[in-house]
């Protein structure tokens, strides 16, 4: 075990986020359709008395759980209404309760972060009223992870002070979903590109999509040229999985947005489209501003269906409204992290494109990374031999920008260590440190995922750099150091 260096002082704070099994999402049972059909005739089959009494029992243990049980309730009812055209069902006379009661029957409370709450990234709030000197209002986002290990994303805001003492918001007590916006106007060209990534597509398809689609489109449109293709072609089953992995693609692409009456404790980025339904990976938060000094937050994140992991950009200027699409190119990969501003007129992100060293890239479009990427580091330490990768976005400083990273050794040991690029050309490295500036400690090693410590954002406050940091994959806290302590020990090696 490597200890800390001397004389770096990591203060470890005592204060822990931990899973909390009371924070439940109300989402749509899905069951096999002859099943449901039963359900729903074993439903109708009640007096009307029973009705009223499940209904008014639903009621009590149940709206006080979420913002509008009711609403819930009636869109899985939606999801099922079809079901209603089958000969088993045409007879039957639905009143609105009985909708009520069939909806709750396809409903069933998830416990979004049950099994694990970790891997966080830390930005200053865009809220900074109402504070005293020396204090800093923060947001840190978590991947929290319930059953069946489907992740999401959560946010918690606090207030550091003078002293690096972190002071959380009271929780909100029911958590939202977002309205789901498909308004997203998609770019015939990128999207063919994107498309051709994950699906070969021999000449004479891809010349009959490319007259299909027009320049630009809106999700709506592209379902129509889908239908058009397969009404109009005699499609192989390569051309039916070509129709659905365009139709995969699209739904990688939305806008969200939450009601103005939530606490950001409230609002959870659940997994939304298909490319994303078994899990939202690390969100590497960065405030960014822009030439003209206008803020916005990005986060890189891994979109995962179970088969696929697809690198996704969200924005956001006030954590209500997101905007979420793909990232396209060579760094088209887990782990991305963008630079808090651009560079020579150039974005620039740090990547891993071989899955075990540090790379950068550059590109004048946000979202389509097609330069070559430039090594930055490999595995060089016996703590780094099995791989390499960024802790979230670099920080800049007045000695270079300094960029937290996680290392894997032997028996799979996360540690976290730390780079200086140069501030004008950050392909250079002016310092890296010889050892691991955190490592996980007695405390700290047991957990979903023994003998890890990862974080994917970090910020300076009062001349110290906070490490918001996970335990083991189960739960996370955060540690301070020196910034000027951190860069001499930098610049030093």
């Amino acid at each position: 075990m490597y200890k800390e260096i001397m004389p770096l002082h990591i203060q470890r704070k005592k204060c822990f986020f931990k899973p909390n099994s009371k924070r439940v999402l109300a989402r749509y049972f899905n069951l096999d359709p002859d099943r449901m059909v039963k359900i729903i005739l074993r439903i109708d089959a009640m007096s009307k008395k029973q009705k009223k009494d499940v209904l008014n029992q639903l009621l009590r243990n149940f709206s006080n759980r979420h913002r509008s049980i009711v609403a819930v309730w009636e869109k899985s009812f939606h999801h099922i209404e079809h079901l209603f055209a089958r000969e088993e069902l045409t007879d039957i006379l639905i009143t609105p309760e009985d909708k009520l009661i069939i909806g709750a029957y396809f409903t069933k409370e998830y416990s979004i972060e049950a099994a694990a709450f970790f891997n966080p990234s830390i930005v200053e709030s865009p809220d900074q009223s109402q504070l005293a000197d020396g204090e800093k209002r923060v947001i840190i986002s978590f991947r929290a992870t319930g059953e069946g290990h489907v992740s999401s994303i959560v946010f918690r805001s606090g207030i550091i002070d003078a002293n690096l003492n972190l002071s959380v918001e009271e929780l909100g007590k029911l958590l939202e979903k977002p309205k789901r916006f498909k308004s997203y106007r998609y770019q015939r060209a990128d999207f063919i590109e994107k498309l051709l990534q994950i699906h070969y597509t021999n000449p004479s398809m891809l010349a009959i999509i490319e007259a299909k689609f027009s320049s630009s489109f809106t999700y709506e449109e592209l379902r129509r040229y889908v239908k058009e293709i397969q009404q109009e072609q005699e499609l192989d089953l390569d051309g039916h999985t070509l129709m659905s992995h365009i139709l995969w693609l699209a739904s990688s692409h939305y806008e969200i947005t939450y009601s103005l009456d939530t606490s950001i404790s409230e609002r959870v980025i659940f997994p939304i489209s298909d490319t994303e339904k078994n899990g939202i990976e690390d969100a590497r938060f960065v405030h960014f501003q822009n030439e003209k000094g206008k803020s916005i937050y990005y986060a890189t994140y891994t979109a995962y269906d179970g088969l696929t992991i697809l690198p996704k950009l969200l924005s956001t200027q006030d954590f209500i409204h997101f905007k979420v699409q793909p990232i396209n190119g060579k760094i088209a990969n887990k782990g991305a992290a963008l630079f808090p501003r651009k560079i020579n007129g150039k974005y620039a992100m740090l990547c891993r494109v071989d899955g075990e060293s540090n790379y950068i890239a550059f590109s004048e479009d946000i979202v389509n990374w097609h330069q070559e990427t430039t090594l930055l580091k490999e595995p060089e330490y016996p703590w780094e031999f099995v791989q390499l990768g960024n802790c979230g976005s670099p920080i800049e400083t007045s000695k270079g920008w300094l960029v937290l990273t996680h290392s894997v050794g032997a028996m799979r040991e996360y540690t976290i260590g730390a780079l200086l690029l140069d501030l004008e050309d950050p392909r250079k490295v002016i310092g890296k440190l010889n050892q691991p500036l955190l490592y996980p400690n007695a405390q700290e090693r047991e957990g979903y995922v023994p003998n890890v410590v990862y974080s994917c954002g970090q910020l300076i406050h009062n001349g110290h750099l906070i490490i918001p940091y996970a335990m083991s994959d189960y739960c996370s806290t955060y540690a301070t150091v020196c910034l000027d302590d951190l860069l001499e020990a930098l610049t030093s090696n």
